[in-house]
């Protein structure tokens, strides 16, 4: 009842115009963000690398109404890129369609992404594409297919609770793709998404396996294990194993701020460990996902927020 309560609040545009304007939502985002500003989150950066911890730095936003915010978001990021090399950080960026203006122009958003990828590739980079509800999974499924083949410095966000991404693991496979697995954050019907913790957490492992089988293949396959959850990846690690692969197969994607503790020790362990930092004024319903996604994080919040 929790989730289903906070990721309706995240939907709802009344409490999306109102709740972020009051003092203590501000404080109560210090949860998951350093900042709301670039400068913040590249300082965060910067903190992590004495850890052996790189980043991926996303400005929250989705959804724009008008093609200038999708110009002004291209060029924040092309900005980005440039500050991160001048920190001389082991940063990527990612990126959601709709706030590049996927819902108004999908080829001049094309266009946007493909400089985007251009730009990461001079410095070395991949450029990431998020993943955000089912209603996109298709059209941005077939968008990565479409930048893939121009710019191969690119990857991909995909979401273990849907019943199709079995079968788009398998569709991209030929592409040697790079994918960020991660568990999924929307509210989403049983005809199309697994429900239960179980069902999830199972299929998540099946879906990680089968990238490391596509790896052992042959194919260059980057796995990025976007979860919090340590027994997966520890498991999905003795999986790599089994197959012959190094622990550096798999890339350890966490929040900032969540379970920093086992973010440092897996460092040390030596897997390859990458802290995705959260900054911008468009907080509100990426910061109700987040909540969404476990009940200790309300605990937290609510200290955030009399503390």
């Amino acid at each position: 009842m929790m989730r289903k309560l906070l990721l309706w609040m995240a939907r709802n545009a009344w409490l999306r115009n109102r709740l972020p304007k009051l003092w203590f939502a501000k404080r109560a985002i210090r949860r998951f963000m350093p900042g709301t500003d670039e400068g913040s989150a590249l300082d965060a950066g910067v903190a992590f690398r004495a850890d052996g911890i790189t980043s991926m730095f996303t400005r929250l936003g989705e959804n724009i109404t008008r093609l200038e915010e999708g110009d002004e978001v291209a060029e924040h990021y092309i900005g980005l890129m440039g500050d991160i090399r001048a920190r001389d950080l082991d940063g990527e960026v990612s990126v959601k369609l709709t706030q590049l203006g996927f819902d108004l122009d999908v080829e001049r958003t094309l266009a946007h992404a493909s400089r985007l990828a251009e730009k990461a590739a001079e410095y070395g980079k991949t450029f990431w594409v998020d993943m955000e509800g089912s209603a996109y999974a298709e059209g941005t499924v077939a968008f990565y297919e479409r930048l893939k083949a121009a710019h191969p410095n690119t990857g991909l966000c995909l979401q273990a609770y849907l019943h199709r991404t079995a079968a788009d693991i398998q569709r991209l496979m030929p592409l040697d793709p790079q994918i960020r697995l991660v568990k999924g954050a929307y509210a989403e019907p049983a005809t199309i998404a697994y429900q239960t913790k179980h069902d999830v957490d199972a299929n998540y492992v099946g879906l990680a396996v089968a990238l490391l089988e596509g790896m052992r293949a042959g194919h260059k396959v980057r796995l990025g294990l976007g979860t919090h959850d340590v027994r997966l990846i520890e498991q999905i690690a003795q999986h790599a194993k089994a197959m012959g692969l190094p622990r550096t197969s798999v890339e350890v994607e966490m929040l900032y701020g969540i379970r920093m503790d086992q973010q440092r020790r897996l460092a040390k362990e030596g897997y390859l460990v990458r802290d995705l930092i959260a900054y911008g004024e468009a907080w509100y319903p990426w910061y109700m996902r987040r909540l969404a996604e476990r009940p200790a994080n309300v605990i937290f919040a609510l200290r955030q927020m009399i503390g």
